[in-house]
């Protein structure tokens, strides 16, 4: 959450001073392409207002994300991905509009790039999350533990060493290569007591079965408890 909040904090400054400097300040120079433009293209550009508009759209945008930040602190499931998705909208969709500002015989090109990237970004996103929301599946069988989705592998029974269901989800204190989306925790965090940790878990569900293997700490439960506690009997009666 700490690392999040900074993130978003040093984003909203850069905008903000990329915005100020541009608008109010008349550091073209930062807009690409100003510098190697003719000096009639330029004045077309200026007399276009371009550069008043994307300093502008850039000092919104900073403006917006500062407004959405205190979702965060909220009990709101999709704060961070609501924040996110507001960045993309204001620079993507700013992106588009000031196209109607470029200079005459680029603004075709302008329309076709911005527009392209638009879709390309908001669909390659759209896909992750909807990868990344993706339910695991647990199975038990042939003697070993197959969990399936990202981050998912196999463990033949010989590597678990026990098996433990808990009543609380351990802290959380480190994403170190993993997905945490809403209430969904999904590959390698760092958890207090426990060090490095595989994690498949919801976080506003229990119990949670802990795993011990040779390798680290597996934690793992399901958004029905019924199901949790399912592949915990059956991971108990092959780990004794």
């Amino acid at each position: 959450m700490i690392g999040l909040v900074v993130t978003l904090i040093i984003m909203i400054m850069i905008f903000s001073l990329l915005g100020w400097a541009i608008r109010y300040k008349q550091a073209y120079f930062l807009l690409s392409g100003f510098a190697t433009m003719t000096e009639d293209e330029q004045k077309e550009y200026l007399q276009n207002g371009y550069p008043q508009k994307a300093g502008g759209m850039l000092i919104i945008t900073a403006i917006g994300t500062l407004l959405l930040l205190p979702l965060l602190f909220t009990s709101f499931t999709y704060a961070g991905e609501t924040l996110f998705g507001c960045i993309l909208l204001f620079l993507f969709g700013g992106f588009i509009y000031l196209s109607k500002y470029e200079l005459k015989h680029k603004r075709k090109k302008s329309y076709i790039i911005s527009i392209s990237l638009f879709v390309i970004v908001v669909g390659g996103v759209s896909a992750l999350m909807i990868f990344t929301y993706q339910d695991y599946e647990v199975t038990v069988e042939n003697d070993q533990l197959e969990i399936t989705g990202m981050y998912g592998q196999q463990w033949p029974i010989d590597e678990l060493e026990s098996v433990e269901l808990l009543d609380e989800m351990p802290e959380i204190t480190l994403k170190t290569n993993g997905v945490g989306v809403g209430t969904l925790a999904k590959g390698n965090f760092n958890v207090k007591e426990y060090g490095n940790s595989l994690l498949f878990i919801h976080n506003d569900r229990v119990p949670v079965i802990l795993i011990e293997t040779n390798d680290k700490p597996i934690f793992l439960n399901n958004k029905a408890p019924a199901i949790t506690q399912k592949w915990f009997e059956e991971l108990r009666l092959l780990i004794q």
